[in-house]
């Protein structure tokens, strides 16, 4: 608690000298809004003979919802906050001790974006970017951007985009990402690698539209299951154990790997096509649409030889694969009319297949199948107008056959004030089945074999959003979710479970009463020169019979930072200290079978200072990184733990770079 004493003592000063404020966070890529000031950019050559000025708005980047904004070669503290492995702010994750490892929750959000259950291993898979989070390109002339970080041990990180234009009509992007930390302690080596390549097209009379891309990702880790000693060896500050591959950790044999493979097409066609008004904008048209999206996708976990930690096996080495193919068409219709707004209404098809190699009879004698598959048939609708100063948008998803899925419907209503303030509410609902590995999992291990899929019911989620976007008096969020047969996994025993052995009995569970979740997050920053405070502030409280949602109660960040212009305006400069903290609670437990977090209810971790200096700087395109993480580690105590018996990582030195260059 004195660490946010000494936050708000800062936070007060800042109040009381009174200060400007910045414009909220940008999007998760490099990228402006439209209507931003712009500065011309290179190629020089190419301007000069084409007598043209080419500027950031002629490098376009369009969002799977067809939001377009422009790159952004800016240096701001936002950058900051997403410079790392999931290039996004991380301030509601809790990283393990190597990047990549795992997240842990500091904060959670239950609307869903698709109605279908994902095959799961949700701890693991952060860096697997699903449809919804790739982009598409138009730019003037080629782009390339190179983002280079250095990791924890032996390896790097790289990821590498070129787009390109062959006509005004017609872009390709080609990117990578290379990843590999060996880790501080021993067995945590994380390997992972993002291949994805995208082509977007308009024809010439502007009646055809395709998009499309082709993403092969895996992730692959070794898991030592946490500190076997951790008292001792770890929290005591032992000086022979500082040298962290010292520390006895659970295992040396296990890895688990996860794989995909996706190919999505995405092509509309203008049937009924009003001539352009002076606006240039089209006053009605009629299009039909075609969206295929087939993907194979599973999750491994490979162990040498079997460990009491897990419980008893079937044989003495370890081999678990789940597979999840699915395919997914759809067919639409988009009416736009000027003054009426734009409906959207199609049908599609899910068909899913999802098993396991093998077969597996209790002593009992009940099977347990290894396949879960069925062909699903719904509807979807879309409309979105604006009025003024007022968006409306409204989104359903509501299934007619099958088991998986129910419904899904969002609808969100903005409201324009005046340029500096906005105002926004959002409702969610959803109705689906949990993730696959809920339903049905086989394993060596004879704890991990369970069939739910007629015993467990549909998860039923709703939820209310207000936010107010300022920039004179910050961004405040109020976020309200209802849950009904919340899913989760967590140690079930007749018998007491000794210490360290709750993997032993871990199985999923449904809770039958109701969960409501409340989120309340405000961001604000205060300038007084070229010194600048920004601050986030997020508070959680969670209503319920039984303790299966455990949530901080308070996370706070506060970066206290210097900025400014140097070597006469050739570079621009940025440094600062960021402060990270949130109450202690019973943080969720790691299982390295699944890939998932399970609920544990025995030892509350949290409650410690993170801090962070960092060097920035700005020379052209170029931005360079320099940050000394978490380098109070060595004397605020030994407790930061990230999971039970998984340490976050001590204090590192670490340097990158994003560099955007033209041809």
């Amino acid at each position: 608690m004195r660490y946010i004493i000494i936050v708000l003592l800062c936070l007060t000063t800042s109040i009381t000298l009174g200060q400007d404020v910045i414009e909220k966070s940008e999007r998760k890529n490099d990228s402006l809004p439209p209507g931003k000031k712009t500065k011309p950019i290179s190629p020089k050559e190419k301007l000069q003979k084409d007598s043209i000025t080419l500027t950031i708005e002629d490098y376009k980047i369009i969002s799977f919802e067809r939001d377009t904004t422009f790159l952004d070669t800016t240096l701001t503290i936002q950058k900051e906050y997403k410079y790392n492995y999931l290039r996004e702010d991380d301030f509601e994750l809790m990283s393990f001790s190597n990047i990549g490892q795992a997240y842990n929750e500091l904060g959670v959000d239950f609307d869903r974006i698709t109605s279908y259950p994902s095959l799961g291993a949700k701890a693991k898979d952060r860096k697997y970017l699903e449809k919804e989070q790739i982009d598409y390109y138009n730019v003037a002339t080629p782009m390339t951007e190179l983002f280079f970080k250095t990791t924890l041990e032996e390896g790097q990180l790289l990821d590498a985009n070129l787009t390109f234009n062959t006509s005004r009509r017609l872009n390709f992007s080609i990117g990578y990402t290379g990843f590999r930390s060996l880790g501080k302690y021993n067995d945590t080596e994380i390997e992972s690698g993002n291949f994805i390549t995208t082509t977007n097209y308009l024809s010439k009379n502007g009646r055809y539209a395709l998009r499309a891309h082709i993403a092969a990702q895996n992730i692959t880790s070794e898991e030592n299951g946490g500190l076997s000693e951790k008292e001792d060896q770890f929290e005591s500050g032992d000086p022979d154990f500082i040298n962290r591959p010292r520390v006895d950790v659970y295992l040396d044999d296990a890895n688990n790997k996860i794989l995909g493979k996706r190919y999505y097409l995405d092509q509309t066609y203008k049937l009924v096509r009003k001539q352009l008004d002076s606006t240039r904008f089209e006053k009605t048209s009629l299009s039909i649409g075609h969206t295929f999206d087939y993907e194979t996708k599973y999750y491994q976990f490979v162990q040498t030889s079997n460990n009491d930690l897990f419980g008893e096996a079937i044989l003495s080495s370890i081999d678990d694969k789940a597979i999840l193919k699915s395919f997914y068409n759809e067919v639409n219709a988009e009416f736009y009319n000027r003054t009426l707004g734009k409906l959207t209404g199609g049908v599609n098809v899910y068909n899913y297949d999802y098993y396991f190699n093998s077969q597996f009879i209790e002593a009992d004698g009940i099977i347990i199948p290894s396949r879960l598959n069925g062909t699903e048939l719904g509807i979807v609708g879309k409309y979105t107008k604006r009025i003024g100063q007022f968006d409306f948008d409204a989104d359903l998803k509501y299934n007619l056959s099958g088991q998986l899925a129910g419904n899904l419907f969002n609808a969100s209503a903005s409201y324009s004030i005046n340029k500096n303030n906005k105002l926004k509410f959002s409702l969610h609902t959803s109705s689906r089945m949990p993730d696959f590995n809920y339903l049905l999992y086989q394993s060596e291990y004879l704890n991990y074999n369970w069939n739910n899929s007629d015993v467990f019911e549909k998860e039923r989620t709703s939820s209310l959003k207000g936010e107010l976007l300022s920039k004179k008096w910050g961004n405040l969020m109020v976020k309200y979710s209802n849950l009904d047969n919340y899913t989760y996994f967590a140690p079930v025993s007749d018998e007491e479970i000794a210490d360290g052995f709750d993997n032993a009995f871990l199985q999923p569970l449904q809770e039958g009463n109701t969960v409501s979740h409340l989120k309340v997050k405000y961001e604000k920053e205060f300038k007084v020169g070229m010194f600048a405070l920004n601050n986030t502030v997020m508070y959680q409280n969670v209503t319920q019979d039984t303790q299966v949602l455990n949530v901080p109660q308070l996370v706070t960040r506060n970066t206290l930072y210097f900025s400014s212009d140097v070597f006469e305006k050739a570079m621009y400069l940025q440094t600062g200290i960021t402060f990270k903290y949130f109450t202690s609670y019973n943080m969720n437990g790691y299982n390295p079978i699944l890939g998932e977090f399970y609920v544990q209810n025995k030892e509350e971790l949290g409650g410690y200072p993170l801090l962070d200096f960092f060097i920035n700087a700005r020379i052209k395109q170029t931005r360079i990184y320099l940050k000394a993480e978490h380098f109070n580690s060595s004397f605020s105590g030994y407790d930061y733990y990230a999971a039970p018996n998984y340490p976050y990582r001590d204090f590192v030195i670490r340097f990158g770079l994003v560099w955007n260059f033209f041809s």
